[in-house]
């Protein structure tokens, strides 16, 4: 079976910019793409924490170093500048890939720069019927 998984993720960035007449998406400094493994064009989940909204768009390409964290489109009526945003990224994965993936998490401070990063352990829990 094939299941929807954390990949990796941007944990409380702060959004630098909402710009609805852009084209949807979300721009994300490259180097916290590096970071993450999260790739132009994947598909991403953010969740906004002051108003609790949640929705799906892709990634473009940030300048490195920029801090960006910029939702374009109709997703920039869901945030302001200065909302701190999660930005999950998601993979499918077989069990055999999920039993050795660790997903990353890049714990962001002021300025949308790493202050931490953290790997997420599986669990191997029973399944119970």
């Amino acid at each position: 079976m094939i299941r929807p998984v954390l990949y990796s993720k941007i944990h409380m960035a702060t959004v630098t910019a909402a710009k609805p007449d852009y084209v949807g998406s979300i721009t994300i400094d490259a180097d916290l793409l590096a970071a993450t493994g999260i790739r132009v064009n994947d598909r991403v989940l953010i969740a906004n924490c002051r108003n609790g909204a949640r929705f799906e768009t892709y990634v473009f390409l940030g300048e490195a170093g920029s801090g960006a964290i910029e939702l374009n489109g109709a997703a920039a009526h869901l945030v302001e500048s200065g909302d701190r945003v999660i930005i999950m990224h998601f993979a499918m994965m077989d069990d055999a890939e999920y039993a050795s993936h660790r997903p990353r998490v890049a714990i962001i401070g002021e300025g949308n720069r790493i202050v931490d990063r953290l790997r997420y352990e599986p669990s191997d829990l029973p399944i119970r019927d």
